[in-house]
C-alpha cells in the first residue's frame, strides 16, 4: 500500500514507520523538520525508494507541498498537548487544514490515534484530542479513530514520568486523581493496532477504543512499577493536594515540562477504560500486561536500542 504518515519525527511516528516498512508498504512521510529525521537509520529504503520525505507544516498552510496523489492510507499523529497555552486552537487549525489538504489530493482512508473518551465534562487535552476527531470526520475521507489510555514503552511520555517518580523518591505522595482509573495500553499493541487497521476494511470508519488486558489506578501503575523494579516504596495519601501544585510537584521531580504537566494532571481526573471492545475481535493480537510492558521497557533500553522519545518529540 501507498501510506502517508504524519508526524513522523514523533513518539509514534518513530515506532510506526519502520513498522510499515517492514511489511513492504511505501511510505511518504510528513516532517515539519527535515533535519530532524533520523535519516541514517532509514536509508536503506530511503535508497530504495520505499520512504521519501516531504516538509511542510499543517499550522502553514501556504507553505505546504502538494499532497501526494493515490494515497491507500493516511496516519495523522499530530498534536500540540505539551506546547501550553493555546494548544487546542493549534490542533484544531492543524486538523482543519490536514483536512483541507489531503481532500485536494487522492486518499482513501485517514487514520488517526486519539485518547480515550470518558462520560461527562472533559479535561481541554480530551476535549481537544475529540474536537480534532470531529474535524477530521467532517471532511469526505472516512476516518477510523483509535482511542488510547496511557501508552507504556521506554520514551513514551506516561513511562518516563512514572520511572522519574519512583525511580527518585523513596516516599510519594498520592493525591486525589491516582485513585482514578485508566487502562494503560503497551506501545507493542499500539503499533499492532495501526498496522493492523489497513488489512481490516471493518475498521473504515469506525471509532475504536485500545487498551491493554487490565484496568488500574494510577496508584496501581506506581505500585506495580515499584514491583517490576524491586524497589520498596512508601505513598501518603493527601487528598487535598490541588491540580496546580500537583502539576509544579509533577514539574520538579520528572523530566516533564509545566505545560505537559498541567495537561497531564488535569486528564487524570478523568477515567480512560475500555467501553467498545470490538478491536479486540476485528485485530486479535496478544495484550501485554502492565508489568511485562514494563519489562519490555527496560529490556530496549538496556541494549540502548530506544527509537523514539516523548521529549525529542
Amino acid at each position: 500500500m501507498n501510506i502517508l504518515l504524519t508526524g513522523a519525527n514523533g513518539y509514534i511516528g518513530l515506532r510506526l514507520l519502520p513498522a510499515l516498512l517492514e511489511a513492504d508498504h511505501r511510505v511518504i512521510a510528513l516532517v515539519r523538520d527535515r533535519g530532524r529525521f533520523p535519516c541514517a537509520q532509514f536509508q536503506p529504503f530511503l535508497d530504495d525508494g520505499r520512504l521519501s520525505l516531504i516538509e511542510g507544516d499543517m499550522l502553514d498552510p501556504a507553505r505546504l507541498p502538494a499532497p501526494p496523489r493515490d494515497i491507500d492510507a493516511a496516519y495523522y499523529l499530530l498534536h500540540s498537548m505539551g506546547a501550553g497555552r493555546g494548544f487546542e486552537e493549534r490542533e484544531a487549525a492543524c486538523a482543519r487544514n490536514f483536512t483541507g489538504w489531503l481532500e485536494s489530493g487522492a486518499c482513501r482512508r485517514v487514520i488517526y490515534l486519539s485518547g480515550l473518551v470518558p462520560d461527562g465534562p472533559l479535561s481541554h487535552h480530551l476535549q481537544s484530542r475529540e474536537n480534532v476527531n470531529q474535524i477530521l470526520r467532517s471532511g469526505k475521507i472516512p476516518v477510523t479513530t483509535l482511542r488510547a489510555s496511557i501508552i507504556v514503552g521506554s520514551g513514551s511520555a506516561s513511562f518516563e514520568i512514572i520511572r522519574d517518580l519512583v525511580e527518585k523518591l523513596p516516599f510519594m505522595i498520592t493525591p486525589r486523581w491516582t485513585a482514578t482509573r485508566c487502562q494503560p495500553i503497551a506501545i507493542r499493541n499500539v503499533i499492532g493496532y495501526l498496522t493492523g487497521c489497513l488489512d481490516t476494511p471493518e475498521t473504515i470508519g469506525q471509532a475504536l477504543d485500545i487498551g491493554g488486558p487490565e484496568i488500574l489506578t494510577y496508584r496501581d501503575l506506581l505500585r506495580q512499577y515499584a514491583e517490576t523494579r524491586g524497589l520498596r516504596r512508601w505513598f501518603i495519601s493527601l487528598p487535598l493536594l490541588s491540580p496546580r501544585l500537583s502539576a509544579r510537584w509533577l514539574r520538579f521531580v520528572t523530566a516533564a515540562t509545566l505545560p505537559l504537566a498541567k495537561s497531564l494532571i488535569e486528564s487524570l481526573r478523568n477515567e480512560t477504560v475500555c467501553r467498545d471492545h470490538r478491536i479486540e475481535k476485528l485485530i486479535p493480537q496478544e495484550l501485554i500486561s502492565y508489568q511485562d510492558a514494563i519489562r519490555l521497557a527496560f529490556t530496549t533500553i538496556a541494549q540502548n536500542r530506544v527509537p523514539s522519545s516523548w521529549i525529542d518529540s
